[in-house]
């Protein structure tokens, strides 16, 4: 019997993160057979590189996509997605994969959905069904739309993918895969110890991770992209003060990133911070890891939302990207102002570790995916589905 080609792009090292866990586990199935394509961030050194950690995973890559256009501003997200839609048509013609996975809501995840749909091949999308600021959640729902099968995280994503016209046959509720490598971190009790810092490098002083410390994460919001350098020095004037030891990560490829990264240059240039330790990167599970050690996160990335309500870490998020995104106990949301961010901090870790929540899933969403894609009825047209 023939195994099932499928496809898998990633293009970013949240979008590793959040489908690493259904990667393994189609990559370990008999019947299906793993196409990785690599692509924009995720293949350079700039946003720590994160091909390098999936081939030391063990997953070969069938196609790189060079396809990131500089200039970190609307005009070059759009030529970015453009310049992905026409590499991925060569590469899924090249491929011929029997159905192609697209993960959540970054601009290439759209040009993912384009480039396989006009090839006449089925598209499933893990992650639709959600709420979130920003341009994202317009994106998320565009790929929706162009998808024919749906990997949700809970039943409230599925009763929006429904209410938005698909059959209710073709959505499944899984559960997140990046809740997966969370539930994995708590089992294991795998704890990251100091030589984190030797590992992954990074600038700035290791800091002592066995007493309390924060994780910083905040990216440009691309609808309010020229605000992002003034938005990130109110977080970093924020952090300086309360005087916190942290470990802060590099924003992402988007509108406005450009703004982030020099502010955050320049504050480190005019200020002494020496209880700040800056990294681009890490492989999910030591991420994770770390978090779960954390006493708080900080910013406006969605992983303070999913990951950290499955771990149980407080979390301050800041400003409209994860405006309306459903929210365990452990989130505090401010806006972009210094005391409203202080006095958020201060109140998480005196608080401490919350309980367990499920919300976006219980640790087994990659197997249920895998097992989905091995045995659904593959189809490109869409039952008409009137409500």
């Amino acid at each position: 019997m023939r195994k099932r080609k499928v496809a898998i792009v990633v293009t970013s090292r949240a979008s590793y993160a959040r489908i690493k866990s259904a990667i393994r586990a189609i990559h370990q199935r008999m019947d299906l057979d793993l196409q990785l394509v690599v692509g924009a961030s995720a293949l350079l050194e700039k946003y720590g590189s994160s091909v390098d950690m999936m081939e030391r995973d063990g997953f070969a890559v069938a196609a790189r996509v060079y396809m990131v256009l500089e200039g970190e501003n609307p005009v070059t997200m759009a030529k970015t997605t453009g310049i992905g839609v026409m590499e991925l048509a060569t590469i899924f013609d090249n491929l011929k994969p029997d159905i192609v996975l697209s993960v959540a809501d970054r601009h290439e995840t759209i040009a993912t959905a384009i480039a396989a749909t006009y090839n006449n091949i089925p598209l499933a999308h893990v992650q639709g069904g959600e709420i979130s600021g920003s341009i994202d959640e317009k994106v998320r729902h565009a790929v929706t739309k162009f998808a024919n099968f749906h990997f949700v995280a809970n039943e409230k994503a599925r009763e929006r993918v429904i209410r938005m016209g698909e059959d209710p046959e073709s959505v499944f509720v899984t559960g997140c895969p990046s809740v997966d490598l969370a539930c994995e971190v708590v089992s294991s009790n795998n704890r990251i110890g100091p030589d984190l810092f030797r590992q992954y490098g990074g600038l700035g002083p290791a800091i002592d991770i066995d007493k309390p410390f924060l994780i910083v994460m905040q990216h440009s919001v691309t609808t309010q992209y020229q605000e992002a350098r003034q938005q990130i020095c109110v977080t970093l004037n924020a952090i300086a003060e309360l005087k916190i030891p942290s470990i802060w990560f590099w924003p992402n490829v988007d509108a406005g990133s450009d703004g982030v990264s020099k502010g955050i240059r320049m504050f480190r240039e005019e200020n002494h911070i020496p209880f700040i330790h800056f990294f681009k990167n890490m492989a999910p599970e030591d991420f994770l890891s770390l978090l779960h050690k954390s006493s708080c996160i900080v910013g406006n990335s969605s992983v303070a939302i999913r990951e950290a309500s499955y771990l149980g870490a407080p979390a301050v998020n800041i400003g409209g990207r994860q405006q309306g995104r459903d929210r365990g106990p452990n989130v505090i949301d401010v806006d972009h102002e210094q005391g409203q961010i202080q006095e958020a901090v201060k109140n998480q870790v005196a608080h401490g570790p919350y309980p367990k929540s499920e919300l976006y899933g219980s640790g087994e969403a990659g197997p249920r995916i895998a097992d989905i894609l091995g045995r659904i009825e593959l189809r490109v047209e869409k039952r008409l589905h009137h409500r």
